[in-house]
């Protein structure tokens, strides 16, 4: 479906980050616009650091009903969004994650607006896992990383009932801090056994043939550095392991490859990405995402 022409009646959201000129988000959310045939536009706007306070006042002034956030502005959003609207205009799981992903703007009958924060990289982690028929309860997990990707990947499987947690990182002090923090939020939904380790090849192979769960967090693997993968190519994966890769281009990463080779379960970052959209998708517009259109948007958007 073509989308609507754009007039007066227009309702606009975007991106805020810095770069982002490579982000499929647009082209996802157009798709999905389009779609369900409404007067909507999703626009990138490049915002340069320490201007992030500025960007989110001109949302409301210039009459846009949302924003979604990326690098590396999530978490000068936070203290934006305090500023204008106050503490309570951020959700609880976001000022955990340090992390806003999300924006949306709200007007009250005056006229007068207020901004919101929120994340939807937790949700979108935790359904793309269901989606990829992995459920995390009473299970053990390795993920690969300590920023801001991992720490909503451990916030997830903590709350969905994760028996154990090890947090791999080069710098085994962020590690730690990312455990420390999210052990001292959690409360009932804290696991048994969280570790935080330095990231070595043989901790990396031991802890994941223990695990069920594996899930890289970092961007190695990314494009255009499609050779590389946090696993050792000459060692074979365990076949009872399921890997998240939340890499999304290329599609199919290099340690996705692996895992199939060694009979184990993959699942692709681009579900994340698109759960977490559509997630953004109805807190602005009240209406269900088409999720199927925004992910061959997405796969449009990277084969291009």
């Amino acid at each position: 479906m073509s989308p609507a022409p754009i007039n007066a009646e227009t309702q606009l959201v975007g991106l805020i980050g810095w770069p982002i000129e490579h982000s499929v988000s647009p082209a996802m959310h157009n798709a999905a616009f389009a779609e369900l045939g409404l007067n909507w536009r999703y626009v990138p706007l490049p915002v340069r650091p320490r201007e992030v306070e500025s960007a989110a006042r001109g949302l409301a002034a210039l009459g846009f009903l949302g924003a979604n956030v990326t690098v590396p502005h999530k978490e000068a959003t936070i203290r934006a969004v305090e500023q204008i609207s106050g503490p309570d205009a951020v959700a609880s799981d976001a000022r955990t994650l340090g992390a806003v992903n999300t924006l949306v703007v709200k007007r009250n009958g005056d006229g007068e607006t207020s901004i919101k924060g929120r994340n939807t990289d937790v949700a979108g982690f935790l359904g793309a896992l269901k989606d990829g028929g992995f459920h995390p309860e009473s299970t053990t997990a390795v993920v690969v990383g300590a920023g801001g990707a991992a720490r909503a990947v451990v916030f997830g499987l903590l709350h969905a009932g994760a028996e154990s947690i090890v947090v791999l990182n080069r710098s085994r002090g962020h590690a730690e801090a990312l455990v420390s923090d999210l052990a001292s939020t959690s409360g009932n939904a804290a696991p048994r056994a969280l570790h935080a380790l330095p990231l070595r090849r043989e901790t990396l192979i031991e802890t994941t043939r223990a695990a069920q769960l594996l899930v890289n967090a970092t961007p190695v693997g990314m494009w255009p550095y499609v050779d590389c993968s946090i696993w050792p190519e000459e060692v074979p994966l365990p076949s009872h392991v399921t890997v998240f890769d939340l890499v999304y281009n290329p599609v199919r990463t290099k340690l996705l490859r692996l895992a199939r080779a060694s009979g184990a379960n993959g699942i692709e970052g681009l579900g994340m990405l698109v759960g977490q959209g559509a997630l953004a998708f109805a807190m602005w517009t009240g209406q269900e995402a088409p999720v199927s259109t925004m992910r061959v948007a997405c796969s449009q958007a990277l084969r291009g």
